[in-house]
């Protein structure tokens, strides 16, 4: 039996655990690029220290324009505007402040983004992306991957983030299987993928709804949801794996048919005794 080589690394980025594993000729080489490439996009994006987000942000709150130069901020902004057109307004990563209340979502229908890099608000806005951020990291990391020549890999983002790269070094698909959340020994859905990024959104934490964490809410409106769900997507793109999953999660039925037609998609939703039932059918990645 022919040995395959393989190239690993682990470290933190982007809020979560990075692992990366990469298989065939050429793999050490491209763990670096790989590590540098999701580290510039967490400098770039993150609202946990000062950042070019952070600092557009302010300007924001300042005033009605300002100009973006940093490249891949400009880049996470136009993704994310696209997807909000996508999703019908679903999917929106900022937040606005309106007179005499506390922020709201909802705050992209407010935006406007040129081809100069120049952003025009209508009202106070403040950007946070964070599951898109992962989603963009994957395709970077995709681009990498293949100028590279590697063949089979997996980046995974804090596990619920995961690019499978290519085909599996024993297979034609890379096996993959979401835990039930509240039976860890249980899958809650096994899927095969090759060339396709996963995301899961979910609204349950260590087999419980999680008080700690910042409610889902609908931009429109912004109620909060409230059922224990999580929504699972598979597309060729991370960061619109990322945008549909967290759209699905928040979707009427009505609105979930029409995601369901951008990707392949699964909603399950937990009863009080921890059953997961399926919301929509299952629809095939291409």
């Amino acid at each position: 039996m022919s040995t395959i080589a393989i190239a690993s690394d682990r470290f933190p980025a982007m809020g979560t655990r990075v692992e990366l594993h990469l298989f065939g000729r050429g793999a050490s080489a491209a763990l670096r690029p790989l590590r540098e490439v999701i580290e510039r996009i967490e400098v770039a994006l993150t609202m946990h220290r000062e950042s070019p987000t952070t600092r557009l942000n302010a300007q924001l709150a300042a005033r009605r324009e300002a100009l973006i130069e940093e490249p891949l901020l400009r880049e996470a902004i136009a993704v994310a505007m696209r997807m909000h057109a996508l999703t019908d307004g679903l999917f929106d990563v900022a937040s606005t402040l309106p007179d005499g209340g506390g922020p709201v979502r909802g705050g992209l229908a407010h935006a406007r983004l040129d081809a100069d890099g120049m952003i025009h608000v209508e009202r106070q806005l403040s950007l946070d992306f964070g599951g898109l951020g992962k989603g963009l990291a994957l395709d970077h990391c995709a681009g990498v991957l293949a100028a590279h020549g590697i063949g089979a890999a997996i980046v995974s983002l804090g596990e619920s983030s995961i690019l499978a790269w290519g085909t599996h070094p024993h297979g034609e698909c890379w096996p993959l299987s979401v835990p039930h959340p509240f039976r860890p020994d249980q899958p809650l859905q096994e899927l095969q993928l090759r060339d396709a990024a996963i995301s899961i959104s979910s609204t349950i934490a260590n087999g419980a709804s999680s008080p700690s964490r910042a409610p889902i809410v609908r931009p429109a409106g912004g109620a909060a949801v409230t059922m224990a769900a999580t929504a699972i997507v598979v597309h060729r793109s991370g960061a619109r794996a990322e945008a549909l999953s967290t759209a699905a999660l928040i979707a009427t039925p009505q609105e979930r048919e029409s995601l369901a037609a951008q990707a392949a998609l699964s909603v399950f939703e937990c009863d009080a005794g921890g059953q997961a039932c399926r919301l929509d059918p299952q629809v095939k990645a291409e």
